[in-house]
């Protein structure tokens, strides 16, 4: 904060600015306008400067409610104190001064330990109250930064786990990657042609990095089931949908160390990632718009992603099949929003897979 060390004396009769300058001129830098445009002009150049302003209210050019009003207007009245000085002693001068904004009101003619004493008070006040302000501005940014390192700690280790699913799954780094890029391209479709979803780059990223988790249920599925080779039975399909709400239940865990808007998409997402638009999803049979469109978008990208990914149940599929597949309805009926950012997406969506299949064989 830059040390204000100047008085400004805004007064168009030249003995009366000799005589304050006489009084604070050992004290401070002392600055001289002859009317109130000067003074004006002196605020704008160096207001950082200025400890108080000594403001005759008549002046020529500009007076001195002007410049009180373009202060306001600057955003300086907070910053510098202004002490009136004036020889009109009148209640209604006095009421309008102070709803201007002034600190204290001198009138004419000065006696001089009264001005210098009530300059030194405003002066103080206002010195003590920039540096409160300072330090809390300082401390703010401060608690801000720490809160941020904390919050990217938390993702840091929410991420973590999301890559202890792809290794209890088998499943590939390139998987959780490809989940994160299909979702954003998508996302980025959702926010040009659907407005209302109100998405902006930080809440795109955040869903983007809340995907990581959304298969982490599968913790809790036992292996036997969760790598077996080829169709479920009943039994073993009811207990693989289940990873959905255990999900939901290793997230609890975590609801107090995470961002709550973050927390929210990590939770929406792993539960609702395999509903489907006609209510035939599981696990709470969501229909319509009951399913959010983040978990809309990400139950089609999960989908996609499956096809064209080599598992358990199938050879991996063409982009081109898998995009038919979907739109057939074979992998269930999503909503026509997740549909229409899909096909907008279809482009990038079947680059990111030829690059990705050309890195397998390398």
């Amino acid at each position: 904060m830059n040390e204000r060390t100047t008085i400004l004396i805004a007064e168009d009769v030249e003995i009366n600015r000799a005589i304050l300058k006489e009084m604070f001129e050992e004290q401070y830098e002392v600055a001289e306008a002859e009317n109130g445009q000067v003074a004006i002009d002196y605020l704008y150049s160096n207001g950082e400067k200025v400890a108080c302003l000594l403001l005759d209210l008549v002046m020529p050019v500009k007076t001195g409610f002007d410049v009180m009003e373009y202060m306001k207007e600057a955003g300086m009245m907070d910053a510098i104190p202004i002490i009136l000085i004036t020889g009109d002693d009148s209640k209604e001068t006095e009421e309008i001064a102070y709803n201007y904004g002034a600190a204290d009101i001198i009138y004419k003619p000065y006696i001089e330990r009264v001005v210098m004493r009530r300059v030194k008070n405003v002066v103080d006040l206002y010195s003590h109250k920039n540096h409160m302000e300072a330090l809390v501005q300082e401390k703010t940014l401060q608690i801000q930064e720490q809160s941020k390192q904390l919050k990217e700690t938390n993702e840091m280790i929410l991420d973590a786990l999301g890559s202890v699913v792809g290794y209890k799954t088998n499943e590939s780094k390139e998987h959780t990657r490809r989940i994160r890029k299909f979702t954003r391209i998508m996302l980025k479709y959702a926010a040009k042609f659907h407005p209302e979803f109100e998405l902006d780059e930080e809440h795109i990223d955040m869903i983007v990095r809340a995907t990581a988790l959304h298969d982490i249920g599968k913790l809790g599925i036992p292996d036997e089931v969760l790598l077996k080779y080829g169709k479920l039975s009943p039994a073993d399909e009811r207990l693989m949908q289940s990873h959905t709400t255990i999900g939901c239940e290793i997230l609890e865990s975590f609801s107090q160390i995470s961002d709550q808007k973050f927390y929210d998409y990590c939770y929406d997402i792993c539960r609702h990632h395999h509903e489907r638009w006609d209510g035939s999803g599981y696990p709470d049979k969501l229909a319509g718009d009951e399913i959010s469109f983040v978990a809309q978008i990400v139950s089609l990208v999960d989908a996609y992603e499956e096809l064209v990914t080599e598992n358990a149940y199938h050879t991996p599929y063409t982009h081109q099949t898998a995009v038919q597949a979907i739109m057939d309805g074979e992998e269930g009926v999503f909503s026509p929003m997740a549909l229409e950012c899909f096909q907008l997406s279809n482009e990038e969506f079947q680059k990111l897979v030829e690059f990705s299949d050309k890195l397998s064989l390398l």
